[in-house]
């Protein structure tokens, strides 16, 4: 007993020899950063988004902008969300050939043809209603008319170039018609990134203003998970792999480890999770009134994630962390 105390003080009282000993790390190629696209005839259009310090909503120039330094440090991927002119019922601006994230997609790749563009595929920023799906006349989403809605969506971000698609709309089988879909294109090769395990989460505050995306009415407990609910976090896993997906997420990460866990020991894929604006926020607020050691606080959420069995990790932090020195 002494021995083992002993032995583990003398490994602590070294930094270099704790370094060595560290059993998780966190490298820039595990981090992706998401960005907000605007589609505007401003090119210069920077607006930074009030609950979420240091976040933007870019035009597609300003964003190149923006990417260029990150880059610099080591950003390695990218995912980007849109955020259109106009919205209708259908949210067709989100399969526009010209539209916000396929503009962005051709000006990243063009720049970087190693950069990792991957495209969040949804309905919620282009929707006059802000569901991720179409709605039925007494306000109900409907699941299976929508999925060649999303199918279109992610054909379009292949044609402009992206590396991977993601699907955040929790319908039903939309996994399986993406796959279908972008086949049929050709992109056999294109990989899928499901937001398998997506959880009806108070986290998303913030994200709601950065993507203009709240609900008009009602709610998504319908479509996306009860937070009490593990269980059915592995059913849904195992039907998005069975319809194709390449790597399963967790969303949000911090409050959701356990299921991070169970997926990484559950499935021979890789496992992503998104710490979300929620997170993020609240971090930054904390950091800014001077409550924590923002940095410090910013690392050790990571290393959790990635503790927790998360191969890789969306972060609004990516970015700032890169730029600072203090992942590589």
């Amino acid at each position: 007993m002494h021995t083992k105390f002993f032995r583990g003080r003398r490994l602590r009282s070294s930094p270099a020899l704790r370094d060595m000993m560290r059993e998780t790390r966190l490298a820039a190629a595990d981090l992706i950063m998401p960005y907000f696209v605007c589609e505007t005839d401003d090119a210069a259009f920077r607006r930074e988004i009030g609950s979420m310090p240091g976040q933007f909503q870019l035009a597609p120039a300003a964003l190149k902008k923006q990417v260029a330094g990150a880059v610099d440090t080591g950003l390695r991927s990218v995912l980007l969300f849109g955020l259109p002119k106009s919205k209708d019922s259908q949210g067709s601006e989100a399969w526009n050939a010209d539209g916000a994230v396929q503009q962005a997609v051709r000006m990243l790749k063009d720049e970087w043809p190693e950069l990792l563009v991957i495209t969040d595929v949804c309905l919620c920023e282009y929707t006059s209603h802000g569901h991720c799906g179409l709605l039925s006349a007494e306000g109900e989403v409907l699941n299976d008319p929508t999925l060649e809605l999303l199918a279109r969506v992610a054909v379009s971000h292949a044609q402009a170039g992206a590396d991977m698609v993601a699907p955040s709309d929790m319908m039903d089988g939309r996994v399986k018609t993406l796959r279908t879909a972008l086949d049929r294109e050709g992109f056999y090769q294109l990989p899928i990134m499901s937001y398998a395990v997506k959880y009806a989460s108070a986290y998303y505050g913030p994200f709601r203003e950065a993507a203009d995306s709240a609900p008009k009415a009602g709610d998504r407990k319908s479509y996306q998970m009860d937070p009490g609910n593990a269980r059915e976090g592995l059913r849904e896993a195992a039907a998005d792999l069975a319809e194709g997906a390449d790597i399963l997420m967790v969303k949000p990460a911090g409050s959701y480890g356990d299921m991070i866990r169970l997926l990484a020991d559950n499935f021979d894929v890789p496992v992503a999770a998104y710490q979300v604006s929620g997170e993020y926020s609240m971090i930054k607020a904390a950091g800014q009134r001077g409550w924590i050691h923002e940095e410090a606080v910013i690392l050790e959420s990571l290393i959790g994630i990635k503790r927790a069995g998360a191969d890789l990790i969306l972060s609004y932090f990516a970015e700032e962390l890169l730029k600072k020195g203090l992942v590589r």
